[in-house]
């Protein structure tokens, strides 16, 4: 076979991740949108007022061997010891065909969130998994699909009980958290407190509830310091006196002790990390929620559902307030977007291959070696602080806590300085007799608890050491036979493989989502993540074992800084919303410092983001509105009025730049002289990140603040809807009120916004590689190739589906809105229409009717090349022809392919064909290729009905023979 000879220079990685490469291809694109030159493209679509004055200095580009040595050096400055620190982080196994098929698996982390289920049956599959888990074994008929961490879990489940207790004199009473709850989950609830104005008591409950109107309480089961104790009583005593209760619960340990639903517990959340998804250095991990019948409908977060699709067969999807924020904005109860859902799919896969046998084998392990170890403890005359505990004990030791901690890392094991006194030791499913006997010599008891775990039955004690009984659980769970069926690796194997299948993700695809940037995560900037020195270390490691992983941080942080124009980064929140509220924060921060408090009015565009608005809410401030012009820049005679009515109680402006129309607005700095003018501080929204690197900075063109998104500008892939991270820029004059450290947070300025100091960190190095690889004229290179893909899309499209909106030249930016109004409102065909049966083409939908309803707004990003591009246009112009067979009477708008679609192998072959097209034009429309053929798995879903009929655990598997 030949090859062409082609005009690609040798290979840097730049050529690599941007698609349209060739000489040929680039002159074909700039011909088409009246261009001699991408350099020139981007003179022109960028306004003057905005530009940068010099290159992004950034050292040159790494090659990919040197980028992987680079990353061998950092790892290698890391300390991986045994980590029995605990605090809500567990060393685990994950199976490696979970690892290999899932987490290093483009399959599975390319996918984006699951917003058109027909393509995404797969990934909902292993979310509804997930779900059922998580219900079964916190007693709770409703979980949520995953959200960010654990303490900001139970933040979420303290506003959720806020929002829900209607008792009349408990609803503005205060939120008591439990003394024994993680301290960073203490320190989140405060800093949400403080800004949303609602008490909050931190009291021993093993004493008794406090005096005063009680919210709601929350419990920690295993507590921080290990105890395990029956809460019925207490729980039945809030209850009475009108309160709500969550409790925090571990899932491995629900496995042996009597779930939160059994003991009457309103509400569960927790994290999934232990469930076979590795430290990270504080993560991405996946929390969870469960709550009791009634409250589905405030649950925070995505929620898959069953429902059916067109031809009757049961298919899943996203349920209820799916992305609620973009529909109900300021009034939203959450300003969560994304979840974990890549994190969330590995916990519910280590679910499924383990079984509920398995677990509560690892559960019974772990559990018989911490009972070991406080008995060998107890037998040396060290005070074990208590008798029933599940994983941790916590040995009480005046005055040599510190020198015990250091002695057991001397011997390469981390334990928890709780204080001065105080030892943490938690076991896991990693411990071994070895590191119980190493711990023991340690607290100099030698190898005395070596003979006690051999003999020891699951629950049973030594030395009066153990679960006490009351607390035992005798419930079953995991009874739905996927976790009974695929305990061989090959039907894992078969199975990951085949829910795979269903879906089409970015491994097979070009997803030409506006606002979201699918662009390429390239093999070797993965390729670091699961490394052991870096994936297996503990959040609270001490900094003499993580120099590695804080220098990357700090570089990161550093070019972040550069290619952005502020001052400085912080890389701690772990989603794109999570950057919204710190920005926010801060700003309520500075203006308090300022003796301005008064100051909590933020403006927003009618266009904006709607997580924009509900981390407004959750910051404290009040919305307000300003209107979109006609031409969708933002209304100046709005925006005067609005800055003239609030001038003394306006806090910020939240823009997004480019605008969410996909253009660069010209007025952005007359927008930030008037804010500012006015005493307030400006946003910026970072999203559209990918249309500034290299060309324009928002902390030099006006902005106080940004955030940006790492899963979308800076290749951290999607995984079906999470990981995600969101670091927060910021000019110098907020720098002191950037996030704080949550797990030794005493209250101040630097409120935190995650569980962790570095939040998702284990997937920062993909972000690292990507900007060391490109550097800086690459970066812009990227840049400027974006902006020519959009631009040849809009070009090609807009005699078909009308550009809604242009800037300079009739420019756009990274993306472009397509109009369907008019051919709707003539042939009845909509937006969603066409979105579905791009599905037949093999194409992942457009943005669908954001920012504007009745639209599809489209970014190609610069990863794609032409060829795609290509099939993508050829597609869309195909689907305009069918709409004009539609309106020539051809067929009606309801028997029509458009709206018929996806179709599904199974009608394509089915016996009867009584539709008014051939099956050809049904299933290889426009120039489909018939080898590659992607069938939909499912026909069109019903949404309303399994809304109206919610059903959010795994159906039987009858549902699904026919």
């Amino acid at each position: 076979m030949e090859f062409p000879v082609t005009d690609l220079s040798p290979a840097a990685f730049v050529d690599r991740h941007i698609g349209a490469r060739r000489d040929s291809d680039i002159k074909h694109m700039l011909d088409t949108v009246g261009f001699d030159s991408v350099e020139a493209l981007a003179e022109t679509a960028v306004p003057d007022s905005i530009k940068q004055d010099k290159p992004l200095s950034l050292g040159r580009a790494l090659s990919e061997p040197e980028t992987l040595a680079a990353l061998r050096a950092l790892a290698s400055k890391n300390r991986p010891r045994v980590q029995m620190i605990g605090q809500g982080y567990y060393d685990t196994v994950t199976p490696p065909v979970i690892r290999r098929n899932i987490v290093e698996d483009p399959a599975w982390y390319t996918a984006y969130t699951p917003y058109q289920p027909e393509i995404s049956q797969g990934r909902l599959e292993a979310l509804l998994n997930f779900q059922t888990a998580v219900e079964d074994l916190t007693g709770l008929p409703i979980a949520n699909a995953s959200l960010l961490d654990e303490a900001t879990a139970v933040a979420e489940a303290v506003l959720l009980m806020r929002r829900a207790n209607k008792d009349k004199a408990s609803k503005d009473g205060k939120t008591v958290l439990d003394a024994d709850l993680f301290p960073q989950s203490i320190a989140i609830v405060k800093g949400r407190a403080e800004a949303l104005g609602f008490e909050v008591e931190v009291a021993d409950l093993s004493n008794g509830l406090p005096e005063g109107p009680i919210n709601g309480i929350v419990l920690q089961q295993p507590g921080a310091s290990g105890l395990v104790a029956d809460a019925t009583g207490l729980i039945a005593a809030a209850k009475e006196r009108g309160a709500m209760v969550t409790v925090a619960a571990d899932l491995l340990a629900l496995t042996l002790i009597k779930s939160p639903g059994e003991q009457g517990a309103d509400i569960a959340v927790g994290s999934a990390q232990r469930f076979g998804v590795p430290l990270f250095y504080g993560g991405p991990h996946a929390a969870f929620m469960a709550v009791h019948a009634g409250l589905e409908r405030q649950l925070p977060g995505r929620l898959v559902g069953v429902s059916k699709d067109d031809a009757g067969q049961p298919a899943y999807r996203l349920a209820l307030q799916t992305r609620e924020q973009h529909i109900r904005r300021e009034k939203a109860t959450s300003n969560i977007c994304t979840a974990q859902a890549l994190l969330a799919i590995v916990a519910s896969m280590y679910a499924v291959y383990h079984g509920p046998e398995g677990l509560k084998a690892i559960a019974q392990r772990t559990h018989r070696h911490a009972v070991s170890l406080a008995a060998a403890l107890a037998g040396a005359g060290v005070e074990v602080a208590h008798t029933s505990f599940f994983d941790t004990v916590t040995a009480v030791v005046p005055g040599r806590a510190a020198a015990l901690v250091e002695k057991a890392e001397k011997q390469g094991i981390n334990l928890r300085l709780v204080d001065a006194d105080t030892v943490g030791i938690s076991c896991d499913e990693t411990t071994t007799s070895e590191h119980v006997a190493t711990v023991a010599s340690v607290f100099g008891a030698g190898a005395a608890g070596d003979g006690v775990d051999s003999h020891l039955g699951a629950e049973d004690g030594a030395a009066g050491f153990g679960l006490a009984a009351e607390v035992h659980r005798s419930s079953l769970y995991l009874q739905h036979p996927v976790f009974h069926t695929h305990r061989s690796e090959t039907q894992m194997l078969r199975y990951l493989r085949k829910l795979s299948d269903r879906d089409l993700a970015l491994d097979r695809t070009m997803i030409p989502l506006g606002s979201c940037t699918m662009k390429l995560n390239a093999t070797v900037e993965m390729e670091a993540i699961t490394w052991p020195e870096f994936a297996g270390i503990h959040p609270f490691a001490p900094d003499t074992q993580t120099e590695g992983w804080r220098e990357l941080i700090a570089d990161l942080e550093a070019d972040l800084a550069t290619i952005t124009g502020y001052d400085q980064v912080s890389i701690q929140p772990n989603a794109g919303s999570q950057g919204e509220l710190a920005g926010l924060l801060a700003i309520r921060g500075y203006h308090a410092s300022r003796g301005e408090s008064q100051r909590d009015i933020c403006l927003i565009p009618a266009s904006a983001h709607g997580t924009n608005a509900a981390s407004a809410v959750l910051a404290g401030m009040k919305v307000v509105v300003v209107a979109t012009a006609a031409d969708g820049t933002i209304d100046h005679a709005d925006l005067e009025a609005k800055i003239e009515a609030n001038r003394d109680r306006l806090s910020a402006i939240m823009i997004t730049y480019p605008s969410t129309h996909g253009v660069y607005d010209a007025d952005v700095r007359e927008v930030c002289d008037a804010v500012h003018a006015a005493g307030g501080q400006v946003y910026i929204d970072g999203a559209n990140m990918n249309a500034l690197v290299g060309l324009a900075q928002p902390g030099q063109f006006g902005g106080d603040v940004s955030h940006l998104n790492l899963h979308k500008t800076f290749c951290i892939p999607h995984g079906g809807g999470g990981p995600g991270v969101g670091p927060v820029a910021a000019r110098a004059h907020l720098a002191p009120f950037m996030p704080g450290n949550a797990a030794d947070w005493a209250g101040g300025a630097d409120v935190p916004v995650s569980a962790s100091r570095f939040g998702s960190a284990g997937v920062l190095p993909i972000s690292w590689a990507y900007v060391k690889l490109m550097g800086g004229d690459g970066l812009t290179e990227a840049t400027k190739s974006a902006l020519l893909a959009a631009n040849y899309i809009a070009k090609r499209l807009d005699e078909h589906f009308p550009v809604l909106y242009t800037g300079e030249a009739g420019l756009v930016a990274h993306e472009c809105i397509l109009d369907l109004r008019d051919l709707t409102a003539k042939t009845g065909v909509t937006a969603e229409d066409v979105a579905k049966r791009l599905i037949d083409f093999g194409f992942h939908a457009p943005t669908l009717a954001f920012p504007v309803a009745g639209t599809l707004m489209v970014e190609p990003t610069e990863s794609e090349d032409l060829a795609e591009i290509e099939r993508f246009i050829d597609a869309m112009i195909a689907i305009r022809a069918e709409i004009d067979q539609v309106a020539a009477g051809d067929f009606a708008v309801a028997e029509s392919p458009l709206r018929l679609s996806p179709h599904t192998a199974a009608a394509v072959v089915s016996t009867e064909w009584d539709r008014a097209y051939t099956r050809e034009q049904a299933a290889f429309p426009g120039r489909t290729h018939t080898q590659d053929k992607y069938f939909a798995p499912v026909g069109r879903i019903d949404g309303a009905g399994g809304d109206r009929n919610l059903i959010c655990a795994c159906p039987p598997l009858e549902a699904f023979e026919n």
